[in-house]
């Protein structure tokens, strides 16, 4: 058995199809160098940046986009630390004119504490990236009505939190998360929370589309294994999922038949 999946099972976003349903961060690594390495080992395609916060020269050797080959990764431009809708916007628009692609990853926060989102700012931030030709991949809480709005507003996919964003507490409410996914048409791709491997397996377990994560492998103590470990444990989740789990049962049963025993 290889060590990917089908060349079939893709994960797809707004008509761009990947191989590997993790996709990966740039802050808060050691150095770039490292930075670099990680996002080898992790096997990921997609690479999100946070625009607000990062200079976007490419020529400028002491910034993270110099460092990131965009023939070998997709750059998903993201609106981390945007408060507002308008600001938002203008990140997005922003990402766009400095040579980013039509994807964005959306935030508008909501609350400074727990950085859980805007509810009313990201719908309305969707609604005018959608008008304007975006790919909208929208941060959002775990709640079904909130993502159903997304779906409807126009979003490409939608990213439910695992819980907090830094917080490594891993997947809080599986229920939710899987309702959002059996519920919704477009890609669930899980957002923030997942603290180590067994958090991503359980979190692909679910039948998400895909896991976003960026502290839990720039934060280790050696990022580089994490990042490969990470790519082991979403494979291994989606094939778990794929395979369909044994149901659960309060009772004992025998793993071997109970006719033909000898005496």
């Amino acid at each position: 058995m290889t060590s990917t999946l089908s060349a079939t099972d893709f994960l797809t976003v707004g008509g761009r199809s990947f191989t590997s349903r993790l996709i990966v961060g740039t802050g808060k690594y050691p150095d770039n160098e490292t930075m670099v390495r990680a996002h080898a080992a992790s096997g990921a395609e997609v690479v999100t940046v946070a625009v607000r916060r990062v200079d976007l020269d490419r020529k400028n050797r002491a910034g993270i986009l110099y460092h990131i080959d965009p023939e070998r990764y997709f750059m998903l431009a993201n609106t981390a630390g945007c408060y507002t809708a308008e600001d938002a916007v203008r990140y997005a628009r922003l990402a766009r004119e400095a040579g980013f692609n039509e994807f964005i990853k959306l935030e508008v926060i909501g609350d400074e504490e727990t950085l859980f989102p805007d509810v009313a700012g990201l719908l309305a931030a969707t609604k005018t990236l959608v008008a304007e030709g975006f790919q909208v991949m929208a941060y959002t809480n775990e709640d079904l009505i909130t993502a159903l709005r997304l779906e409807d507003a126009g979003a490409a996919a939608v990213m439910p939190l695992a819980s907090p964003i830094g917080s490594g507490l891993g997947l809080l409410n599986p229920y939710a998360i899987r309702t959002i996914k059996r519920r919704l048409s477009v890609p669930v791709i899980v957002d923030a929370g997942v603290g180590t491997a067994s958090d991503a397996c359980v979190t692909m377990e679910q039948g998400v589309d895909g896991i976003l994560m960026n502290t839990a492998i720039a934060t280790a103590d050696r990022p580089v294994e994490m990042a490969h470990a990470m790519q082991l444990a979403v494979e291994a989740g989606r094939r778990a999922y794929l395979a369909g789990r044994m149901p659960r049962r309060e009772i004992a049963v025998p793993s071997s038949p109970t006719q033909g025993m000898l005496d």
